[in-house]
């Protein structure tokens, strides 16, 4: 049995918190970051819950805060991470300016974590879709799987974890120190 880490980053209201508690087994927790002001409805918050795999290892859900002012921890919790989602909300105002954000703070991970893309509120947005993410990451590299996710449903965010793990088997990555 093996303990391993995915990080869920994307901006301040994408459903993080929402993603994390739908898919724990255990209550989530959060640590407050002290000295770090909160903003709006959302907080500055690092959230974690748990989940266990059919053959006994653990993933620890951990829900990166979406503040810029936060931006310098990011580095440090993917370096200890098995994967990553970016978890965008189509709905914002210009959500493949979010999702370069992400791929600029995680730019230097990303050539080593496996990662996929979830994007949330479809529905209530239409464009871009999936394929307008799908381009811009063709374009922009690197070239990532993209998934709709309504963080409210279970399955959807069992199917963005699994695609995950399918990247981590494909990049063959065990545990790292």
């Amino acid at each position: 049995m093996h303990d391993y880490t995915i990080l869920f980053a994307g901006p301040a209201g994408a459903g993080k918190t929402t993603a994390i508690a739908r898919i724990s087994e255990t209550v989530p927790t959060a640590a407050d970051l002290a000295g770090v002001e909160s903003v709006g409805t959302t907080g500055l918050l690092l959230e974690s819950g748990q989940l266990t795999l059919d053959n006994g290892d653990r993933l620890r859900l951990l829900g990166a805060p979406g503040h810029a002012r936060c931006d310098a921890l990011l580095p440090v919790l993917a370096a200890n991470a098995l994967g990553l989602v970016i978890l965008l909300d189509n709905a914002r105002a210009d959500p493949l300016a979010d999702l370069a954000y992400y791929l600029d703070g995680f730019a230097a991970q990303l050539a080593v974590l496996p990662c996929a893309v979830a994007v949330g509120r479809l529905p209530e947005q239409a464009k871009p879709d999936l394929d307008d993410y799908a381009q811009f990451l063709h374009l922009r590299g690197p070239v990532l799987p993209v998934l709709a996710c309504d963080v409210r449903r279970r399955l959807d965010i069992v199917t963005v974890l699994e695609t995950l793990l399918a990247q981590v088997e494909a990049f063959n990555l065990g545990p790292r120190p």
